[in-house]
């Protein structure tokens, strides 16, 4: 191990341990590092020019911190230099710290050869090998990711793969992330990137695993189960929630009334679940635009932000005090 920089010295004695220090200690525990590191060294460049590659660990961890704190990739770049703690939990050095393009290069690669999707699988199996994917019954939902609707760029134009799109009595431009949710524990399985205008009730069929016996959805999702997709799908049980016309039109009597309220609460409360990595992604990770031109490289980075988002909710019963 190299000598500890008067930077490091200077961070090693203070007394507060900060949010962020606890958060990044937590996921160094519960992040499957051993089949992610052997997930990627394969592809992994062993340098060029007869300079050595950084690490493989350190670009990893630099990587999953992007994510984690939405940094850019020169942002990353700033923080690795400003920030201790960061610094620490890479293994990096200040005399030898990546630039933005060796960053964007680690980003790359892992789109070129798929690995994000590969990534999200592994620490779905991580997780499931711990008890934690019961796949009994599936949430569905989508959520809107917005994108940069200004022409003021080099191209003159908005992004073609992205779309405008109405919800309520407002419009929308970007994608959207469609998400299958294990309905116990609250873990997205599945995932599945589109343009904003796309119709939820037409990516059911890629979000679910095959072996659910129910699977639950809002209004928006209502006749899913006549698709010619689910025909064959004869053992699953759909808990889809009531319109609120239709809810009204069916209520004859104030006893019916109740009852049916009563059946569709029950329903929101399996149906809460999936709002929960939502949550995670936006609020905790602050992911509320596209950084990206594409949905290739935008969806590739949704399945890094959900594994790691699975890994947070998770992060009490892998480390044993949930």
């Amino acid at each position: 191990m190299k000598q500890m920089s008067f930077a490091d010295a200077e961070y090693a004695g203070k007394r507060k341990q900060t949010r962020r220090e606890r958060f990044l200690l937590e996921m160094d525990q519960v992040v499957p590092w051993k089949p992610l590191l052997a997930l990627i060294e394969p592809h992994y460049p062993k340098g060029e020019g007869g300079r050595p590659a950084y690490p493989l660990d350190a670009m990893l961890r630099v990587h999953l911190m992007q994510n984690w704190f939405g940094y850019s990739d020169p942002a990353m770049e700033e923080a690795l230099y400003e920030t201790t703690i960061l610094r620490l939990f890479a293994g990096l050095q200040l005399d030898r710290i990546p630039d933005e393009t060796t960053i964007l290069k680690f980003r790359r690669l892992l789109e070129r050869y798929g690995l994000s999707t590969a990534l999200f699988e592994v620490v779905n199996r991580y997780l499931g090998e711990h008890g934690l994917m019961l796949r009994h019954g599936t949430v569905v939902d989508a959520t809107i990711i917005h994108a940069p609707s200004s022409t003021k760029n080099k191209e003159g134009k908005r992004d073609p793969e992205m779309h405008q799109t109405k919800k309520g009595n407002q419009y929308y431009f970007g994608m959207k992330a469609h998400i299958g949710v294990d309905a116990e524990s609250g873990l997205v399985h599945s995932l599945v990137g589109t343009a904003a205008n796309a119709g939820d009730v037409t990516q059911v069929d890629k979000l679910l695993h095959g072996e659910e016996t129910h699977v639950c959805g809002d209004a928006g999702y209502t006749g899913v189960q006549k698709r010619d997709e689910h025909k064959g799908r004869k053992q699953v049980v759909w808990s889809i929630a009531m319109r609120p016309g239709k809810l009204k039109t069916l209520s004859k009597t104030k006893l019916i009334e109740k009852g049916l309220r009563r059946i569709e609460r029950a329903k929101a409360s399996t149906r809460a679940k999936v709002e929960h990595p939502f949550r995670v992604i936006k609020c905790q990770f602050g992911f509320t635009k596209v950084r990206y031109k594409g949905l290739a490289k935008n969806t590739a980075q949704l399945h890094t932000l959900f594994a790691l988002a699975n890994l947070w909710m998770a992060r009490k019963q892998l480390l044993g005090t949930g």
